[in-house]
């Protein structure tokens, strides 16, 4: 059944994606590494989340880590993964492209979009790092963007609000604004009463101890600043006190 509102969960496993299904949310954005922003999955997390939940799944793709001003090589590496997972069954797709200058790189969205070939398509957060917000709504509108992912230009979407209020004005029903960045339960409360806002994504991580009982502190397999004994899993709790405001407020 249709829902008059949107709760996207951003996971990056299977238990993540089963425990947003088990929360109430409504669609999945499938990544990998979310602890450096997310990355592209691979096509057999992919396959594995099809296979054993059944909620809607969006496709992140982020060839690498950092802006989002990309290499020949790398945009062709996105043009390729976006028929990947389309051929793959994915629901749509997260991508995103700036110019040097900080706008949407226009001939790259359309590229992206058209390799789409009628899938949804989502501008992630790149959005937030482009240098004229205002600009970059009209432009994902005229790209036939269905939906804008952002937290308002900030960190956080609650520092965000401002803008996203505006955002939510000016978009009307095209494209959708989905609201992210330390969104919780609270968070959702209170942008729908002041705003009205229907659209939000979240991770609702938590962050598990390792089951390894032999450590070795000494080593790092990436940034010295992350933890390589902790693993982030989305908290179907946590999801679910989300899910709840949400169909309070609309009554679904």
């Amino acid at each position: 059944m249709h829902k008059p509102y949107t709760l996207e969960v951003c996971a990056d496993s299977v238990e993540s994606a089963l425990a947003a299904e088990a929360g109430g949310a409504t669609r999945l954005e499938l990544c990998s590494g979310l602890v450096i922003g997310g990355l592209s999955p691979s096509l057999a997390l992919f396959r594995e989340v099809r296979r054993r939940c059944r909620l809607p799944v969006r496709v992140l793709l982020r060839p690498r880590y950092g802006d989002f001003l990309y290499s020949e090589p790398e945009f062709a590496v996105l043009l390729e993964e976006v028929s990947l997972f389309r051929e793959a069954g994915a629901d749509g797709v997260v991508v995103g492209c700036l110019t040097a200058d900080g706008a949407l790189d226009m001939p790259r969205m359309q590229a992206l979009i058209q390799r789409a070939d009628g899938l949804p398509v989502t501008l992630h957060r790149a959005f937030d790092m482009a240098a004229d917000p205002l600009r970059a709504l009209e432009d994902a509108r005229a790209l036939g963007v269905s939906t804008i992912l952002t937290s308002g230009r900030q960190n956080a979407c609650t520092d965000g609000r401002a803008l996203l209020q505006e955002l939510l004005g000016c978009a009307g029903d095209a494209p959708e604004i989905l609201i992210g960045g330390g969104v919780n339960a609270a968070v959702i409360r209170d942008f729908t009463a002041a705003m009205g806002a229907r659209h939000f994504h979240m991770s609702g991580k938590a962050v598990l101890p390792s089951g390894m009982r032999w450590r070795n502190p000494a080593v790092s397999m990436g940034a010295a600043s992350l933890d390589e004994y902790a693993v982030w899993r989305t908290d179907a709790e946590a999801v679910r006190a989300a899910a709840d405001v949400l169909q309070t407020a609309y009554r679904a």
